[in-house]
């Protein structure tokens, strides 16, 4: 039998996780709470996808189910005359990624509770950026591809990174989204690819 926690442990149960991280030469710190994705450290297949994303100072961009802020609060720090907004629709981890944009100082972000982005009303984004959940279901992703391609200008681009079980899924919405595909890079576990809006 495992020992019922004390109230001590309890407490530090609910206290803020704190970590830091570099990511794409930007030194951030990150507050996160458990129940959120990958509390303790920034996941692995976000860290792949921010290896291959490339911005300019002026890149307005979109994090679409931003979780405490790991992809888009590191766009931000990349595009500091840009903007970067940000959407998920857990609002404990909006609650977050406000809280770290704070703590980093980046105010060029639109932090806000969307179900995909059907609260976004911008359409004219140079970026967008997910890192697809693995068990969302398919009509979910459907959706998040479609409005994805609407809401990028002409020549914008769509980066994602998914679990490799989910990578022929992607390929084939995107070219019939997008009408193009590009893997940039397939990990053990991830693959990274990007679409473009012609």
């Amino acid at each position: 039998m495992i020992p019922a926690p004390t109230p001590s442990e309890l407490e530090k149960l609910r206290q803020d996780i704190v970590f830091s991280d570099k990511l794409q030469q930007q030194a951030l710190t990150f507050h996160t709470t458990w129940g959120l994705f990958s509390p303790r450290e920034i996941d692995a297949g976000s860290k792949l996808l921010l290896e291959h994303i490339k911005v300019d100072k002026n890149t307005k961009a979109l994090d679409m189910g931003c979780g405490y802020g790991a992809l888009g609060l590191t766009l931000a720090s990349m595009c500091p005359d840009g903007s970067v907004t940000m959407v998920d629709k857990d609002y404990v981890a909006i609650e977050y990624c406000r809280k770290n944009a704070d703590v980093n100082e980046l105010s060029n972000t639109d932090i806000f509770l969307s179900n995909g982005l059907n609260q976004v009303e911008a359409s004219d984004f140079d970026l967008i950026v997910t890192n697809l959940p693995a068990k969302s279901g398919k009509e979910l992703y459907q959706l998040m591809f479609h409005d994805t391609h609407q809401k990028l200008k002409p020549g914008g681009t769509c980066y994602i990174v998914t679990i490799n079980g989910l990578r022929q899924f992607v390929k084939r919405h995107f070219m019939d989204i997008f009408g193009n595909y590009k893997k940039l890079k397939q990990g053990a576990v991830y693959t990274v690819a990007m679409a473009t809006k012609n």
